[in-house]
């Protein structure tokens, strides 16, 4: 029997590409849907049947009942989150206690750690990195250092070690005169998380995985956040806590290398970012709110407005070069319809000098654009590739010429439906 592979579906930016909505697309052909990176800090959007769903830790695959979806040990969980987000599934019917596993060598966030995130954001004045304030950063710091909480823990002994996890981390808050909280409901309500994740099937996913792909079956991978929000490759310190690049698959779920099969990466027809940190293409005037106001650019976890700007070639050739994308998926062309001249960033140039590379710092850098006629059509209504305007098709050849790499998937709205395969 042939063995399984493993295909990965990555956001290649700043993230809040639309991840959720083509992993539900995609789930038909994959047996196995998994997340292997981040934790409630994202949030994967689906929308179908005029209803909406967010999901933050849960993998996009749940709404299919045949399918098994694993959360990974690359990711963090905080259990009064998780039990809200799965409690909201199962009330609109969907069994997750049957189509959820989850990696007994996931860590744990505590919410104290939330506490601590708020407290080292405050600590940083105006050099602080904009978090969503739930507690990923100071989980994965624990990680690291060997002092973290995992789920398997709450299967033997788990009070005593949780409440001198707690009591370490109320004394680094002290040490911070960062005392004015109170986690007394927050506490209660974790600690009824964590009987809820009891419920669950808390496995060694890797040992699942690794066992599925030896049976041949299919597994995608569901990133979080994107390429520049990485750990290692990202816009230091202005990034996420964890690995969201093609070698977090592996890291992250417990899989080798040679089990990478396609690897898709999903950007915007245009740019957005959450939260502080350099960006180049960053737009300031009308055109700028005007992208946010059509694309609903507002964070899915914090309601945040997202900043935007256009297409930036830069980013997207570094971000396909780390994670060696095979296929591109572009979101959200339609949000552009109207706009009668659509620009891409093909360069930064500071001080007399122009580079096509991603800089070390991309602080100070500003773009260097191509005009292109916008296309002026409802692209909503499509349902087909052939019907795409000649200016779209234009659009769409220059990224393929300039990135090496084909478009296979467009997306023209936020409904499931929405989604067009091009033919390659």
């Amino acid at each position: 029997m042939a063995k399984g592979k493993v295909d990965a579906l990555l956001g290649i930016v700043f993230g809040d590409e639309g991840k959720g909505k083509v992993v539900d697309v995609f789930t038909p052909k994959y047996d196995i849907v998994a997340r292997f990176a981040g934790g409630p800090n994202a949030g994967h959007t689906i929308i179908f049947d005029g209803k909406k769903f967010v999901l933050r830790s849960i993998p996009s695959g749940i709404f299919d009942e045949g399918k098994l979806n694993i959360i990974g040990n690359g990711c963090v969980i905080a259990p009064d989150l998780f039990m809200a987000e799965a409690q909201e599934l199962e009330a609109a019917g969907y069994d997750l206690h049957s189509r959820l596993h989850i990696s007994r060598r996931a860590h744990l966030i505590l919410p104290t750690h939330r506490v601590l995130d708020r407290a080292y954001e405050a600590a940083k004045g105006a050099a602080r990195v904009g978090t969503t304030g739930k507690g990923i950063g100071p989980a994965y710091s624990e990680k690291a250092s060997r002092t973290g909480l995992r789920v398997g823990d709450i299967e033997n002994d788990f009070l005593p070690k949780y409440e001198a996890l707690k009591a370490r981390h109320l004394q680094i808050l002290r040490d911070l005169s960062y005392t004015d909280f109170d986690i007394t409901e927050d506490e209660k309500l974790w600690l009824q998380g964590v009987e809820y994740m009891r419920q669950f099937t808390l496995a060694d996913t890797e040992i699942e995985l690794n066992s599925a792909l030896a049976q041949g079956k299919h597994i995608l991978a569901e990133g979080a956040q994107g390429t520049l929000l990485d750990i290692d490759h990202g816009t230091y310190p202005f990034v996420s806590s964890s690995s969201t690049v093609c070698g977090g698959v592996c890291t992250g779920l417990g899989v080798p290398p040679t089990a990478i099969g396609e690897v898709f990466g999903i950007f915007k027809a245009y740019s957005t970012r959450v939260g502080s940190g350099p960006f180049p293409v960053e737009l300031f005037d009308e055109t700028g709110d005007r992208i946010r106001q059509i694309g609903h650019e507002y964070g899915a976890v914090t309601g945040r407005n997202r900043r935007c700007g256009w297409l930036d070639l830069v980013a997207l050739r570094y971000a396909i070069a780390i994670n060696g994308v095979t296929q591109l998926i572009m979101m959200k062309g339609d949000v552009l319809d109207d706009f009668p001249t659509v620009r891409v960033c093909v360069a930064y140039q500071k001080d007399g000098q122009v580079t096509t590379d991603m800089p070390y710092d991309t602080e100070g850098w500003a773009p260097v654009y191509r005009d292109f006629p916008g296309w002026q059509a409802d692209l909503t209504r499509l349902s087909s590739e052939k019907d795409f305007p000649e200016a779209f098709n234009r659009y769409i050849a220059f990224i393929e010429q300039e990135t090496h790499t084909p478009i296979t998937i467009v997306s023209v709205g936020p409904d499931r439906a929405q989604t067009i395969q091009r033919t390659r």
